[in-house]
């Protein structure tokens, strides 16, 4: 005979009820208005500061194109005639003029290789008309003092500088604001410089190349346009946003 089979109670054919599931059946969701205004405000704001990264992230990409293009581009014969100096930038230069060495500024807290220093700064007067430029006549060490100023004055006379044209950074670290006598500066303001010398400045600057005979480092790296940051950037911003909207 065959295993005997207990009658199933009624507790054994019915499905035993879930109290979590059926409390959570109970309860619709209802969508308030200020937190749905709260939802709907950060999502805006992250896909808005996403696509500012993804704005200045495609303004580097054209930026970096830029400084390939001039790199095979021949040198430009500099004059004193006034330009636009964002469409110059990166572009091979040749300059004549004089230096003037009284007007000369070093660039505090320039770092090569681990080490501090400055960067010598001199306005030349070209040789055609009677606007200067300032040449970045590269870097040279902090001595043994800050109070012992490296003294580094250009070579006299009608003098042939090549370089590349570049422009300094639009926004830095200022701890104090330039005092304007003395030789020493914070950064490469050219408006300041301007102000302080009363010199007819362009609007850029000329990192000199090539070996001019004195001890100033001449090392000028490829910028770093930092595209792959915003891209980052970029995707985080959105990912928020995405997040926002699942939640």
């Amino acid at each position: 005979m065959g295993a005997e089979r207990w009658p199933q109670s009624r507790a054994d054919t019915e499905a035993v009820p879930n109290p979590i599931g059926s409390f959570f059946a109970r309860r619709r969701f209802r969508p308030t208005l200020w937190p749905t205004l709260g939802v709907a405000a950060l999502v805006a704001a992250t896909v808005g500061l996403g696509n500012w990264q993804r704005h200045r992230g495609l303004e580097k990409e054209a930026l970096r194109e830029q400084y390939e293009r001039a790199a095979r581009q021949s040198p430009l014969e500099l004059t004193g005639v006034s330009a636009d100096a964002a469409a110059l930038r990166f572009r091979p230069v040749r300059a004549s003029g004089v230096f003037d060495g009284r007007r000369q500024v070093l660039i505090d807290n320039k770092v090569y290789r681990g080490r501090p220093g400055f960067d010598v700064v001199t306005p030349l007067k070209l040789a055609s008309g009677d606007r200067y430029v300032l040449v970045d006549r590269g870097w040279i060490a902090l001595g043994s003092y800050r109070s012992e100023l490296p003294q580094v004055p250009p070579p006299p006379g009608a003098i042939r500088v090549e370089g590349r044209i570049n422009l300094p950074p639009a926004h830095y670290l200022e701890l104090k604001v330039d005092a304007g006598t003395g030789p020493v500066r914070q950064n490469l303001d050219i408006d300041r410089i301007a102000a302080a010398t009363g010199l007819p400045l362009l609007p850029f600057v000329i990192e000199q190349s090539g070996d001019a005979g004195d001890s100033l480092v001449r090392d000028w790296p490829p910028p770093d346009f930092g595209i792959d940051q915003h891209r980052s950037y970029m995707l985080q911003w959105y990912s928020l946003a995405g997040l926002g909207i699942v939640l």
